[in-house]
């Protein structure tokens, strides 16, 4: 898999896809762009998901921390639950940290969504702690740019 700009056609694609309920939270529902930090993953030739970092990846009520890089993603929706979320969360992580070079990466994950949370922890991230807010409950999970998880950092 390979991260590359995001196209118009993308955004087009993007915008079309939807998931089945609970995941249905993650419709893409809002205006997305390159311009806008978002970038688009692709397997071969073929469209299999999105990545944007930074603000775009945060929710409300979470702030900016300085030296961390906050990581969004989405899998386009007939690819869950085939056994690509690993490969695919790693190319995002790798994106990441050799464009942005961060101390850390941060996924903000909804509480009941175990299957990301598994990836995540595959991934060497690990809980934090959790934040409330309109979209629910989310963990947040933090990982070292070297893979290993620093329980020291407190989010607060």
């Amino acid at each position: 898999m390979e991260i590359r700009p995001l196209t118009n056609g993308d955004v087009g694609a993007i915008s079309t896809w939807r998931y089945p309920q609970p995941y249905s939270t993650y419709d893409v529902t809002g205006p997305i762009s390159a311009s806008g930090g978002y970038w688009a993953v692709y397997d071969a030739e073929q469209l299999v998901g999105y990545c944007c970092f930074g603000f775009q990846a945060r929710v409300p009520g979470i702030d900016e921390e300085q030296g961390t890089v906050d990581v969004g993603y989405g899998l386009r929706p007939d690819l869950v639950g085939r056994g690509l979320g690993r490969e695919f969360v790693a190319t995002v992580c790798t994106f990441a940290l050799s464009t942005f070079s961060p101390l850390r990466l941060r996924l903000l994950i909804l509480d009941w969504n175990q299957p990301s949370r598994k990836v995540a922890e595959a991934l060497a991230f690990k809980y934090q702690r959790s934040v409330r807010n309109a979209q629910g409950e989310f963990v947040i999970m933090v990982r070292n740019r070297d893979g290993r998880a620093n329980a020291a950092v407190r989010i607060t």
